[in-house]
């Protein structure tokens, strides 16, 4: 698919989001839905679970303090903001931060998968364990981190086949100094990854 369809497919899809046609609580007490954003021909998709209070106010994903240690990885191997696609699950912001509800993440779902099938990523990373899970419910986060896995996973109706890589959420490494050393150096492991799949 070209650029410019793909571009236009993405925006129409973050019109639905922003219109919120998305039949569900939370896509009404939400400030600003939050599509994600990104390069529409990205190799890299990151994938949280859903929008904090920053995101909600902005209707921009990843850009509290999480969102700045992603830049700083993303720095560390050479990419921008810009080079890679992010979004979230849950498209919308739960009150008070709570989990998604299961019938969140079901309904927000066909439009993330939508959201893959144009993009083409050669590789998902999912940051944090809520957002592994629904993809691949079988793995623990402490297991599976920094692991890339190509799998195909038949998901609400869609079949994606794609490389995947579980990180602990960047929110993990601003309360504890381990965990940052952790993500790095499973975040250095991405360019060879991508080497490996082309």
């Amino acid at each position: 698919m070209e650029l410019q369809q793909k571009k236009y497919q993405l925006e129409a899809i973050a019109d639905s989001i922003k219109n919120r046609e998305i039949d569900i609580e939370i896509a009404k007490t939400c400030t600003n839905p939050v599509p994600g954003e990104g390069n529409p021909n990205a190799e890299i998709l990151f994938i949280g679970e859903a929008p904090g209070a920053q995101e909600d106010k902005q209707g921009r994903p990843f850009i509290g303090a999480s969102g700045k240690f992603l830049d700083e990885m993303l720095k560390s191997i050479g990419l921008k903001r810009k080079d890679v696609f992010v979004t979230n699950i849950v498209k919308f912001r739960p009150p008070k931060n709570r989990d998604p509800k299961p019938s969140e993440i079901k309904a927000c779902l066909p439009v993330l998968l939508e959201q893959i099938s144009i993009i083409q990523p050669k590789l998902v990373v999912f940051l944090g364990r809520h957002a592994m899970n629904v993809f691949l419910p079988q793995l623990k986060i402490s297991d599976a981190h920094g692991q890339e896995l190509t799998e195909t996973v038949e998901i609400a109706g869609y079949s994606i086949t794609a490389t995947f890589l579980p990180l602990y959420h960047p929110a993990a490494a601003l309360y504890n100094g381990g965990m940052r050393k952790t993500l790095l150096e499973d975040f250095a492991r991405i360019p060879k990854i991508l080497e490996l799949i082309k």
